[in-house]
């Protein structure tokens, strides 16, 4: 009897054998490596199976599913379930394979135990009308396009952010009201900025009174481009 593989000399070839056994437990005829697809499964009058092994999950495995589609839509990518990428990132990974139409089986090690995570079915979008209106909204209330695309250690600039260094500037000069600071700045929602102060660039003076804390004398210094422009009244470009 072949030994149980492990996880440090493991071939993809060590994996056909358990995904073999499954399938023909299932009712499948199967063979490997019948063109270029390293499992081939054959039940009765229905469209063939095919199922393409590595020995961890990568984009050549999922490239190389999308491929058989052509073939078949009942396409299984099967890898080890304590490979890295899945581990950290199953719930991503399986969207992903759920949108192609792609089907997920894992293979414990060095139990070989064969567990279907995702079966293929043709996509099907559920609606996303509150995310999507975010992401709208925080697209039509943001000014200008001060962020850069990529990783950068720049806190991004949102709408929200851009309301709060409003209101920054209409503080520049000493203690307001919240009334007095919402209509220098022309930002509905100060008095919620204020109170909330996320970033924690305010102080409260007395009651609906507020000033600079010395964040928010830092930050005029970290925005100072954008700050110049909110003074100036130009739009944040």
């Amino acid at each position: 009897m072949p030994a149980k593989p492990s996880r440090s000399r493991m071939k993809e070839s060590d994996l056909f054998l358990p995904i073999s056994n499954y399938l023909e437990s299932q009712g499948y005829e199967v063979k490997a490596e019948v063109e270029h697809c390293d499992v081939v499964g054959m039940r009765g009058d229905e469209p063939p199976l095919i199922v393409e092994l590595k020995t961890t999950l990568n984009l050549e495995l999922v490239l190389q599913a999308a491929d058989r589609l052509q073939l078949t839509d009942s396409v299984y990518i099967a890898f080890p379930s304590k490979a890295p990428l899945w581990r950290r990132h199953w719930r991503r990974v399986r969207t992903l394979c759920r949108r192609l139409g792609v089907g997920i089986i894992t293979i414990e090690i060095p139990s070989l135990k064969v567990e279907v995570r995702l079966d293929p079915a043709p996509y099907q979008p559920r609606p996303r009308q509150v995310r999507s209106y975010r992401l709208l909204a925080e697209f039509e209330h943001r000014v200008g396009n001060t962020n850069v695309g990529g990783v950068t250690r720049q806190p991004l600039m949102t709408a929200y952010r851009q309301d709060a260094l409003r209101c920054v500037v209409s503080l520049a000069e000493g203690p307001l009201s919240v009334a007095e600071i919402r209509t220098h700045s022309d930002v509905a929602r100060a008095s919620s900025i204020l109170q909330k102060d996320y970033y924690g660039w305010f102080e409260r003076v007395s009651r609906g009174y507020y000033q600079l804390s010395p964040k928010g004398v830092e930050a005029t210094q970290l925005y100072e481009d954008v700050v110049s422009d909110l003074k100036s009244g130009a739009n944040v470009d």
